[in-house]
């Protein structure tokens, strides 16, 4: 089964998915991919909002993406937000994000640790090797990084992720996630190439089911690309409903 988390931005989709992988990876499914948290600083009170704007009811600014590499937890600083990157002087004009014209400067290296990690899922050792306690180390630029406030329940997802599914010989009902998919990958077959040959493959024998979080309006892109290897895919927005038909899909009662 191919599941397709999708909404508008900011609206908790990675957190939900976070918070769903340590329920999973809890009850015995192999949960990995990559989770994709942001990166987030806390705003004074009087103090006005960057151009991508505030989330958290106002009480934070959005300044960057990371990956969290499952089942290992490794943490890559992913994205930094355009107008930063361009302030401090680590915006790439040739990055497959600066060709086109994203609004997040996206490491070329990072991506390719990303594409490296699902080609170590691909082949199965990603599964077969990785740390009893994985790091997830702070983001050197911003040491107090208030994420850890504003994803508390994720951060405590991906240590739990690493350790159960170590353990999850039990099941063979794995779950692959890719947070997430966005226009270099649907609109360019750029950015996570690897993850993009996973879900073109379909079903395998170690992920039966995937998950992939996409925009609202690339979402239609995503099901043309990917449905037809899966049987089909099912449409999900962040919420209980949402969070029934995987635990079902994974043999786990709702």
């Amino acid at each position: 089964m191919l599941f397709l988390l999708t909404g508008d931005v900011q609206i908790g989709k990675t957190r939900w998915l976070g918070a769903l992988a340590d329920e999973l990876a809890s009850e015995g499914v192999a949960v990995a991919g990559v989770l994709a948290p942001g990166v987030w600083r806390e705003c004074g009170p009087h103090e006005a909002s960057g151009e991508r704007g505030l989330a958290g009811e106002g009480r934070f600014e959005k300044l960057g993406i990371d990956n969290v590499l499952l089942p290992a937890g490794e943490r890559v600083a992913f994205a930094r937000r355009r107008d930063l990157a361009l302030a401090e002087g680590s915006f790439d004009p040739t990055s497959q994000s600066a060709a086109a014209q994203l609004a997040w400067e996206i490491s070329d290296d990072a991506i390719a640790r990303v594409n490296a990690h699902f080609d170590a899922l691909a082949r199965g050792d990603a599964l077969r090797t990785h740390p009893e306690n994985p790091a997830h180390p702070e983001n050197p630029e911003n040491p107090a990084d208030p994420a850890r406030m504003f994803h508390v329940k994720h951060s405590f997802a991906q240590t739990d992720v690493s350790r159960e599914t170590s353990r999850a010989g039990e099941t063979s009902a794995g779950l692959l996630v890719v947070d997430e998919l966005g226009r270099l990958e649907l609109m360019r077959d750029g950015g996570l190439t690897a993850a993009t040959a996973l879900l073109e493959r379909g079903p395998a024998s170690g992920f039966p089911h995937a998950l992939a979080v996409v925009r609202d309006w690339l979402c239609p892109c995503a099901e043309e690309r990917f449905a037809a290897a899966w049987g089909g895919a099912e449409v999900l927005a962040p919420d209980e409903r949402a969070r029934a038909l995987v635990r079902a899909a994974c043999g786990l009662s709702a």
